[in-house]
């Protein structure tokens, strides 16, 4: 695909989702938040902008049930997955390239995009289920799958049954900071271009993306632990999920927001940062979705106003009491601090905080200001906490495709 004239492609999302499981009996109708897994995965693609035909390749009648009940006809397709393709040792892969050849042959052409969502990642969001389409798609990537970030430290036994270090040294265990992320599969959702999958036969080829994904979305059930940490979890996403989301602007600090609060200073004095792509990709699909947004910072540097420009946003920086800005702000543009998000870090932040409904602290920000805030975001500034504010808002403001 040429990436000077992108196009959206067809996009089918397959949910392999077989009767038998070793691990936890029925594994896909277990419950979590209220509805079985393989509807929770379901209902999210029915979410997503992307997302053109959900099909859902069982050799179950109770999942085809639980996957279709109260939709209408047409909106999601299930396909018969035949014997050979639904014991233990079945590969996910063999599944969705059967669920191809069946389209194929009903529609005589084969869908640009697959997409492999499993439905044991019970907190799929439907924003994520976009990125990583947008990936392929509008990315130049052949194939992308979520991710969570890690800088955890990994060992293993070696033949002496000793423990030896994977991804450090013991004798060297160098500062998060200072140490490259490394991501872990969540094994929720993978897209592929449909060509090169039937080309490799495997998930992974070519040029291979990553969606980042906050740890609390990262849990994949397998074992009745799992199963049971997930429920527990539910019990806080799900209300928080449904809480309704009526945030029309977007208000954010920039350091320690936008970036890790740390600068990078040069010879002549000139400083630097380092931002998030996928902050970035949020401040866009905020913009497209009409959230008004504006940078409010007391730095003086010109960084800042060249992120805003490159972002498109309203900036004010330089400022010395951001409230006083913030209140005329509002003013100025007719809103209803009710209905305004405020993003901070810091203790400069706690009256802006108290100016807007929607108070909103990164993961790493001081404990009076998550104590100040309506949500506390799961990514610290500068690895994609403004995304992950988009993802949420978006999520709770959208609608259920195809349902009505």
């Amino acid at each position: 695909m040429s990436s000077s004239t992108p196009r959206r492609p067809a996009v089918v999302a397959v949910v392999p989702a077989r009767g038998g499981s070793q691990g936890v009996p029925g594994k896909n109708l277990a419950v979590v938040g209220g509805q079985p897994l393989v509807r929770r995965a379901v209902e999210t693609l029915l979410r997503s902008s992307r997302v053109d035909e959900v099909v859902v390749s069982t050799d179950s009648d109770d999942i085809a049930e639980q996957a279709t009940q109260g939709l209408p006809k047409d909106a999601v397709t299930v396909v018969r997955r035949p014997a050979e393709l639904a014991g233990a040792t079945a590969s996910s892969e063999s599944a969705v390239l059967h669920v191809l050849d069946i389209l194929s042959e009903r529609d005589g052409a084969e869908p640009d995009l697959v997409l492999l969502v499993q439905c044991t990642s019970p907190f799929i969001n439907a924003s994520t289920v976009d990125g990583v389409v947008s990936l392929v798609a509008d990315g130049g990537m052949d194939c992308a799958f979520t991710a969570v970030r890690t800088h955890e430290f990994l060992w293993r036994h070696d033949e002496q049954g000793q423990a030896v270090g994977v991804n450090h040294s013991s004798s060297h265990r160098p500062r998060r900071q200072d140490r490259e992320p490394e991501f872990r599969e969540t094994g929720a959702v993978y897209a592929m271009r449909t060509d090169g999958l039937r080309e490799y036969q495997h998930r992974f080829f070519g040029h291979i993306g990553i969606q980042e994904v906050p740890i609390g979305h990262a849990i994949e059930i397998d074992t009745p632990d799992d199963l049971e940490a997930a429920r527990a979890l539910a019990q806080n996403y799900e209300s928080d999920r449904r809480e309704p989301v009526d945030i029309v602007a977007v208000v954010t600090d920039f350091d320690g927001v936008h970036t890790d609060d740390r600068a990078i200073v040069l010879e002549d004095g000139t400083e630097g940062v380092i931002v998030s792509r996928s902050d970035g990709a949020g401040i866009a699909r905020l913009k497209a979705a009409g959230i008004r947004l504006m940078i409010l910072s007391v730095e003086v540097n010109a960084v800042v106003a060249a992120r805003a420009k490159k972002l498109g946003v309203e900036v004010a920086h330089g400022v010395g009491d951001k409230a006083v800005v913030l209140r005329k702000w509002l003013a100025e543009q007719g809103l209803d601090s009710r209905h305004v998000a405020y993003v901070g870090n810091d203790l400069r932040d706690l009256d802006c905080m108290g100016l807007v409904g929607w108070p909103i602290a990164v993961a790493d920000a001081r404990p009076e200001v998550r104590a100040a805030a309506r949500w506390v975001l799961q990514r610290p500034g500068g690895f994609g906490a403004i995304r992950e504010v988009a993802d949420r808002i978006l999520e709770s403001n959208s609608d259920v495709r195809r349902m009505v």
